[in-house]
Formats: structure tokens, C-alpha cells, sequence
């Protein structure tokens, strides 16, 4: 047979499009999450960190977003500003980051409030320093473990946007898109729009074994024999 997987509604081949698919969805979703990552994290610890007024309106403001729909919300900010991948990733990270941000500040309360850190701010170090070097390291394995189960839930709303039209536009090859393009073959008895969902849920089930695993490796517990 020419084509392992078959073809799609246009006749192309599916085994690469679902190569050079992986790499769009995967690569923004890991964009993505990096990017909302690096915004939470941030302000979830200074958040923590200085706690006060700044606390206060940022964790208002953050309750306000996380009050509506993060789907809804997207579908509206990217029909306003486009499809564009840039604006793919900028809306879902910032969208994203307010689920950081409170991880973040949780953790970073507990450890703020240690008697290092109060040492460390007696010694006149800034907060950038406090909190690369003395609050991120101790609050690293449940972030770590969070970015794993943020990387599937980002990975999960972009290929639903892709779905719907309104994210990873063609011909850009992307998993979401390809259910999408191919759904009507389901009635002919076609497999194909399968192999792209059957994509989707194993790398969102593999990723949530590695996070598991992460989880009870870093715990300290230990397998009965």
C-alpha cells in the first residue's frame, strides 16, 4: 500500500500530515504553556511575596477572569483579533496564566513566610533574588507537576479551537483542524478522522502518566515489595 495511514478528503497522506501536525500543536502548545508559566508564576509569587495591596488586585483581577468561560472567552478575543498564531498563544497564555497564578501564590505563601526568606530580606536582598533563590526552589515540584497538566489543558483548547475554526488556520496541518476536515468520511465508514482524535487523547493520557509519575517520585514515598 502507497499510504500507511491512507489519505484525507483532498488525498494526502495522513501519516504526514499527523507528523507535521504534531509539530504545529505540540510546539504552540508548549509556547503556550511556557509563556503562561512564565507570566503566573511570576506574579503569583510576588504576589506572595509582598502580599498587601498588590495581592489584593491582582488576585481580584484574576478572580474576575477566571469567572468566565476560558473557551468562550477565547472564541471572542480571537475573533476580535484574529487567528493568527501569535495571537493564538498570547490570548491562551494570558487566559491560562490566571490557573497559574494562583498555584503559585498558594505555594509561595507557605514558603514566604519561612524564616530564610525573612533572613534573606534583613540582608537587604531584592525581591528578584528572594524569589529566584529562595522561595522557586522550594516550590518547584508541584509547578512542575502543574505544567504538565496545564501543557494537556492547553493542548486540549487549541486543538478545540482548531475544531471550531477560529484556531490553527489552514493549510497549516494541525490535529484539531484534521478531525474537523475529515469528519464527514465517519459516515462512509472511514477511519481516518479517528487517527487525529486517537492522536490527541494519547499524548493528553501519556503526558498525565509522566506527571503522575513525577508526582510519586518527588513525594519521597516508596513501592511496597
Amino acid at each position: 500500500q502507497q499510504f500507511k495511514l491512507g489519505t484525507d478528503q483532498l488525498g494526502r497522506e495522513m501519516l504526514t500530515r499527523l507528523i507535521y501536525g504534531a509539530r504545529n500543536t505540540i510546539g504552540i502548545a508548549v509556547a503556550t504553556t511556557l509563556l503562561s508559566f512564565a507570566v503566573g508564576v511570576s506574579l503569583g509569587l510576588l504576589a506572595a511575596l509582598y502580599r498587601g495591596w498588590l495581592d489584593q488586585i491582582l488576585s481580584r483581577a484574576v478572580d474576575v477572569l477566571m469567572s468566565i468561560p476560558s473557551l468562550i472567552f477565547a472564541l471572542v478575543l480571537l475573533s476580535i483579533f484574529g487567528s493568527s498564531i501569535t495571537s493564538l498563544i498570547i490570548i491562551i497564555a494570558l487566559l491560562d496564566s490566571t490557573r497559574v497564578f494562583r498555584l503559585a501564590r498558594a505555594v509561595g505563601l507557605n514558603v514566604a513566610v519561612m524564616e530564610y526568606v525573612e533572613v534573606a530580606r534583613l540582608r537587604g536582598e531584592g525581591p528578584k533574588w528572594i524569589i529566584a533563590k529562595e522561595i522557586l526552589p522550594n516550590v518547584m515540584p508541584p509547578l512542575v507537576a502543574e505544567f504538565g497538566l496545564r501543557f494537556c489543558f492547553v493542548f486540549l483548547t487549541i486543538a478545540a479551537l482548531s475544531f471550531l475554526g477560529v484556531g490553527i488556520q489552514p493549510p497549516t496541518a494541525d490535529w484539531g483542524s484534521m478531525v474537523r476536515e475529515n469528519a464527514t468520511l465517519i459516515t462512509y465508514g472511514d477511519v481516518t478522522p479517528l487517527l487525529p482524535a486517537g492522536a490527541i487523547a494519547l499524548l493528553t493520557v501519556s503526558v498525565n502518566f509522566v506527571v503522575d509519575w513525577f508526582l510519586h517520585a518527588t513525594s519521597g514515598l516508596r513501592d511496597e515489595r
